[in-house]
């Protein structure tokens, strides 16, 4: 709950008073605007929350006092989620690829996304989220635990903000009418 609130005050400081040019700017072609990953992160949430959300339905009420992440899941983050361990750039599945340029609304939408996550937190810590899985929604033969999933999720997130803040860092939006 706590790092989906990070989250969204991180985004706010880094999106709220932007222009649509400072929110569309990129650094260099082919590398991610800030509302491009703001895009990316509201469209992940909207591919991994609804299989997670049917997981936890009429599941046993069960409490866990901490999300263990299997080893599998492990090496999935360590490859492509956690930015200090990856080697070379990966490139985002299709599902999940940001528009060439995202509206201005796309802050609101990105917070919606984590409101909808916290919800699901909620939701999900009255079971067990390291017994209860879902179907990978990239890899369908995968099946990862819901407190696996909200590990993803969570970490995607603080990956892609970072990336943010380095570009708004990077330009300083000075310059941008």
């Amino acid at each position: 709950m706590a790092e989906f609130q990070a989250a969204d005050a991180r985004a706010t400081v880094l999106a709220r008073a932007l222009t649509p040019q400072q929110l569309n700017w990129q650094p260099q072609p082919g590398s991610w605007s800030i509302g491009q990953c703001l895009e990316h992160l509201h469209v992940a949430n909207e591919v991994y929350l609804p299989p997670m959300t049917h997981a936890i339905k009429g599941s046993p009420r069960a409490l866990v006092p901490e999300i263990r992440v299997g080893w599998l899941g492990r090496w999935f983050i360590r490859q492509y989620i956690e930015p200090d361990t990856q080697r070379r750039r990966r490139r985002s599945p299709g599902k999940i690829k940001p528009a060439a340029q995202v509206s201005t609304d796309m802050l609101d939408r990105f917070l919606a996304g984590n409101q909808a996550a916290r919800d699901l937190v909620q939701r999900a810590s009255q079971c067990d989220v390291n017994r209860v899985r879902f179907r990978n929604p990239f890899v369908p033969v995968l099946r990862w635990s819901v407190g696996t999933g909200l590990e993803i999720l969570s970490r995607h997130q603080r990956r892609h903000l970072g990336q943010a803040e380095r570009v708004r860092e990077s330009q300083g939006f000075s310059a941008i009418a």
